[in-house]
């Protein structure tokens, strides 16, 4: 038992020592057409890159910062930054108001249509014939057709419940 973690012990030493010299040594070589290698093997003309190796932490400064209580706060708005009058905003927002009531009714149309595919689907069994004459249904193939089919439907719905939700924020 004490040699086996003896064995062990000096695994691990030898592991770590191997693993801190990762980051010693990285080389560069750029070739005559320009091409740049990065290698840990050293070659004739390369050279060697100095790294830190606390740089290839991830920090986490930027989140604790935007954590504070100046998150919240906008910047105020330029001062010669452009500015559209409160009309134009107005055909702006409708235009898009009327794009999106567009897409909701295009939307609806294909739920229907989807809608009519799966019942149809529904009601055809995949088959095939047996060299018999014999006839069996396809269950795997009949299951992946409804499951595309459910599919296409589930999605119209969602575009429908996001467009929805999108044209009464601009009520």
């Amino acid at each position: 038992m004490k040699k086996h973690l003896f064995l062990s012990l000096i695994a691990l030493t030898i592991t770590l020592a191997l693993s801190s010299q990762a980051f010693a040594e990285i080389y560069k070589h750029v070739d005559a057409d320009g091409r740049v290698t990065y290698s840990n093997i050293k070659s004739k003309g390369s050279t060697r890159l100095e790294l830190d190796p606390d740089a290839n932490v991830i920090s986490n400064d930027r989140a604790r910062a935007s954590s504070g209580s100046t998150a919240n706060k906008r910047t105020p708005t330029p001062e010669g930054f452009p500015r559209v009058d409160k009309n134009t905003q107005n055909q702006r927002d409708d235009k898009r108001k009327e794009i999106l009531q567009n897409e909701l009714a295009a939307e609806k149309s294909a739920l229907e249509q989807a809608k009519k595919a799966y019942t149809e689907g529904e009601s055809k069994p995949e088959v095939y014939k047996a060299a018999d004459g014999k006839t069996f249904r396809n269950v795997p193939k009949f299951e992946e057709k409804m499951k595309t089919l459910q599919a296409d439907v589930d999605n119209h719905q969602k575009n429908i419940e996001l467009l929805q939700k999108e044209l009464d924020s601009l009520k």
